[in-house]
């Protein structure tokens, strides 16, 4: 995969291009994640961050904790990025705001311990309890 991938949100309002990615992709059940997608989980997969630019509109961005940054649609509400202070030159994008989403396929679930009760993957992925860096499957 070495041609940009394109996204967009809901609405149309907001359109990208990026990179591919630099790491396998992930599920994430944290709950940040799950409140700012109102999902069980959240698809992202990381690009160098000068490897994304808006073609059309500029999304809104929030702090959603100390040093993370989330960028959405202010009109329709797609969640677009995730950016955290930690991790300069790192810029994690929804794997469903792609054009074509199937280009991204995760590798795993991470925050695990976050998910609720009902939440068990069964799709033979690796599940880690906290992010990948931080703990086994």
């Amino acid at each position: 995969m070495s041609e940009p991938m394109t996204g967009r949100c809901f609405c149309r309002a907001i359109r990208y291009r990026c990179g591919t990615p630099i790491y396998p992709p992930t599920l994430c059940h944290c709950e940040s994640c799950r409140r700012v997608a109102g999902a069980h989980a959240l698809g992202w997969f990381t690009v160098a961050s000068g490897q994304l630019a808006y073609i059309a509109g500029t999304p809104r961005e929030f702090e959603s904790s100390p040093g993370v940054w989330r960028a959405f649609c202010g009109h329709c509400g797609t969640p677009f990025t995730y950016r955290n202070d930690k991790r300069p030159g790192e810029l994690d994008v929804t794997i469903c705001s792609l054009d074509a989403p199937g280009q991204v396929v995760p590798a795993d679930h991470i925050w695990m311990q976050d998910a609720p009760a009902w939440d068990r993957p069964q799709d033979g992925l690796p599940q880690y309890r906290a992010g990948r860096e931080r703990s086994d499957p």
